[in-house]
């Protein structure tokens, strides 16, 4: 009964969403593309590289001022080179669209029988054949920018709505420094306000940066459908594998920090 009533409810909320003008509105609307990557690619390399630092300092046995400067250096140089490697990235593969793009069109330009046979045989695999087949091929190549981008999404599988280079680098920036700051936070802490503000800082560096990844992985599998605590364990496992073995290249070079 239950089953039945949630197929119910499924299906009116289905049928609300498919209207000819709500599926012209999804499919042929302004497209959004979602940063969530970016942001997701910057928390967690930011907060597994701010506590690797952390960890490594802690596990030599070095002065909580040496964390502090170490974690903040490492934020903000860490994040912006992140963030221009992600720009340059997403930049890119923007190039590259726009490379093939002029490829094609040069090719249609040079010898359009050849390219409109590519239009055939592509939506013959699809299962078209026939009238049908030919009256596709016509309404494709009649008009040349659908033809170009036709010819990007099916013969190289390439997206025509990707990200924009400057939003990307931004999320991953942003994502970094911020999630990245939880682990310093408690020695800053410390030196800014009172020395015992937090009695062990290193301590509380490690469970809020537990906390941090535990947070991160949630909010991903919230946005992707996986279950809060299977993405969630995914992100704290592999970022404390991170940490763990930053703390113990720390311990073993413990000797070489003192000298």
């Amino acid at each position: 009964m239950i089953r039945n009533n949630l197929d119910g409810t499924l299906q009116q909320r289905l049928m609300r969403s498919h209207t000819p003008e709500q599926v012209k509105k999804r499919l042929f609307g302004r497209q959004r593309h979602s940063y969530l990557r970016d942001f997701v690619y910057g928390a967690i390399d930011g907060t597994v590289t701010t506590f690797a630092v952390v960890s490594g300092v802690a596990g030599a046995h070095l002065s909580n001022q040496v964390v502090i400067i170490l974690g903040l250096a490492n934020l903000f140089a860490d994040g912006f080179s992140m963030a221009v490697s992600n720009y340059t990235g997403t930049r890119a593969e923007q190039q590259m669209l726009e490379k093939l793009r002029r490829h094609e069109q040069s090719h249609i330009d040079a010898y359009p029988e050849g390219e409109r046979e590519e239009i055939r045989q592509i939506f013959a695999k699809k299962g078209f054949q026939g009238e049908s087949l030919e009256q596709i091929v016509q309404v494709i190549t009649s008009k040349n920018d659908r033809w170009v981008d036709t010819m990007l999404q099916e013969e190289y599988h390439l997206s025509l709505f990707g990200a924009q280079a400057w939003r990307a680098a931004l999320a991953t920036f942003w994502a970094f420094v911020l999630i990245g700051f939880v682990p310093v936070f408690p020695f800053l802490a410390n030196w800014l306000i009172h020395p015992a503000t937090f009695a062990e800082p290193f301590l509380w560096s490690t469970v809020l940066t537990g906390i941090a990844f535990l947070f991160v992985g949630i909010a991903k599998g919230r946005f992707v459908d996986q279950p809060w605590y299977q993405s969630g364990l995914e992100t704290f496992l592999l970022g404390g594998g991170a940490a763990a073995l930053s703390y113990g290249i720390g311990m073993l070079l413990q000797g070489i920090a003192v000298t």
